[in-house]
């Protein structure tokens, strides 16, 4: 490990009215951590720097990932349902869809010649959602390549007006300059966590003298970090917020997370363990303050 004289810490804001980073949940139950997690914030990066999805992360994956948590958020859930219900059949529909037009019989298909109000042919309980799109083999459209029948329950969890200071620790100052580079000038569209989820404001904030600690007791807290009084939020005690910090190496006796990215792909990717450790920042009388966007 470098010595902490040698290391750099890039400063991110992380702000929104909604953010979700997720650890466990899969299908119908999306939960969200308590604050970002490094594979999350790793994939923000990547998706800036417009990195391939089955690119090797290379030093992007060996930075030191520490969050201060200035104003933590509120966990909201949203219920949602997808699919089922009736559906209203158009021509287009059933002529550019072969799928939909073998699950419509014995609907009929709407004459043209036939005076009516167009779009009134419907499938009783039936709904072909156009999530996963693919193209026909044989005439080329756009067509749904999963077919759902009934409705499917989803429950989602997001934080709501949340902040976070994240920092990002390597010896390479170049590295980190690019990547904030990249988040102010990102090469794709960036989300909190999911793509209900954009950011607001600026994101990269700064590159400083590491260690992470260090960086964290030296910058005020974010200027959306009070409530609506002005006052620091639940959690945030005597402007003393909680951060957490990677460590270097496994810690005897405290439970690792599984979110250090390995590699990113369109099957969900590879994650392997990492510790960190917990503490109150106590935030230096003289710390430098902010002038930055909402």
């Amino acid at each position: 490990m470098t010595a902490a004289d040698d290391t750099h810490v890039l400063l991110v804001r992380l702000a929104g009215p909604l953010q979700s980073w997720g650890i466990t949940g899969r299908f119908t139950r999306r939960d969200t951590h308590g604050r970002p997690t490094k594979s999350g914030v790793i994939g923000l990066c990547a998706a800036a720097l417009g990195l391939p999805r089955e690119e090797p992360l290379g030093e992007l994956a060996e930075v030191l990932f520490g969050v201060r948590a200035d104003r933590p958020g509120t966990p909201l859930r949203d219920y949602q349902t997808v699919g089922g219900g009736r559906y209203p059949l158009r021509p287009r529909d059933l002529i550019t869809d072969h799928q939909r037009a073998a699950k419509a019989t014995p609907a009929p298909l709407p004459d043209p010649l036939q005076p009516g109000p167009f779009g009134r042919e419907e499938l009783t309980a039936w709904y072909g959602s156009p999530k996963y799109v693919t193209a026909d083999p044989e005439s080329g459209n756009l067509v749904s390549k999963e077919v759902r029948r009934h409705s499917l329950i989803t429950e989602r969890w997001y934080l709501a007006d949340a902040a976070f200071l994240v920092g990002l620790e390597h010896p390479d100052q170049a590295l980190l300059r690019r990547v904030a580079h990249a988040l102010e000038h990102p090469k794709h569209l960036l989300w909190l966590g999911r793509k209900a989820c954009p950011p607001s404001g600026d994101l990269a904030l700064d590159v400083v003298p590491g260690p992470l600690k260090k960086a964290f007791e030296t910058h005020a807290l974010l200027p959306d970090a009070g409530g609506h009084e002005g006052e620091p939020q639940a959690g945030v005690a005597r402007g003393r917020p909680w951060a957490w910090m990677e460590a270097p190496q496994p810690i005897p006796g405290v439970g690792p997370l599984s979110d250090q990215p390995v590699r990113f792909a369109s099957d969900g990717g590879t994650h392997s363990l990492r510790w960190e450790t917990r503490h109150r920042i106590t935030i230096a009388a003289q710390a430098r303050g902010w002038d930055i966007i909402l």
